[in-house]
């Protein structure tokens, strides 16, 4: 411990050159700055305008931005009382409600796409039960939505959750002896304190459902018009038209960036 201690003090009191620190990230800050500054350098190279606003990129980016929005609106109505459930539970077994939603998050593409067909597909699980209500969900805009759902709602979830679980207990008590109700608490005393966390969470999701892509391609295929969302015109480009695919990467890295900056504006303290 004395040996690690003296080579702590030896680095903090500058004893070692700062290239020690610096060189390492410079080199991973390249890694990641290179391959974007690359791309949109590239794209604007290649008559960029013309590109983005072709039909097949106008059809992808209005569909991305359709479905990305039903998508966060179905996780912020549907999410915000299960994680505000899973926050104050004190039973064991949420801890194994939280690894089923987590799941997700961590899953490969490919196996979330392969789970929906075999839940949602004509032949899967529960496919013969739709079809007798006349719903028939693989390569639909509704399971474009299902699959960036499935992938994406679980952080906002997630960040719910969080945002519940650290209101101050204090607060919750005080409204308890004013006689607040469980309605009362939750929509005039949690909301306001964690609704940062909350818009913060709801962002995240959007933007992984306007990046969703393995699940997606598995599940409703790449019809243009239909299902063919930014990343699947951005992975079709590669064989017909790269100038397009390079346009929409460069608006969906854009797109991104901004979102990214308002998340980190709500979360930054005040």
């Amino acid at each position: 411990m004395s040996a690690r201690r003296s080579l702590l003090y030896r680095i903090l009191d500058n004893s070692y050159p700062r290239w020690i620190l610096v060189l390492p990230s410079v080199i991973l800050f390249a890694v990641f700055a290179l391959p974007l500054a690359a791309l949109v350098a590239r794209s604007f190279s290649s008559d960029f305008l013309n590109s983005a606003l072709s039909e097949q990129a106008f059809h992808a980016l209005s569909l991305s931005l359709l479905t990305s929005s039903i998508t966060t609106m179905i996780a912020v109505a549907l999410g915000t009382p299960l994680a505000y459930m899973l926050a104050r539970s004190k039973s064991r077994r949420v801890a194994w409600l939280e690894l089923i939603l987590d799941l997700p998050i961590v899953l490969p593409p490919s196996v979330a796409g392969l789970a929906l067909l075999i839940a949602f597909g004509r032949n899967g699980l529960f496919g013969p039960a739709l079809s007798l209500f006349g719903v028939s969900l693989p390569f639909t805009t509704a399971a474009v939505v299902l699959a960036q759902t499935f992938v994406a709602a679980p952080l906002y979830v997630r960040s719910a959750r969080i945002g519940f679980a650290h209101v101050d207990a204090e607060l919750t008590e005080a409204a308890h002896v004013e006689g607040a109700n469980t309605w009362q608490l939750f929509h005039a005393v949690m909301i306001p304190i964690a609704g940062r966390v909350l818009a913060s969470g709801a962002i995240l999701t959007w933007t992984r459902a306007l990046g969703e892509f393995g699940a997606t391609i598995l599940f409703a295929g790449n019809l243009e018009g239909v299902t063919q969302t930014m990343p699947m015109a951005i992975y079709l480009g590669f064989e017909r038209n790269l100038n397009v695919a390079m346009a929409l990467a460069v608006v969906l890295i854009a797109v991104s960036a901004l979102l990214l900056a308002i998340t980190r504006r709500l979360e930054a303290p005040h």
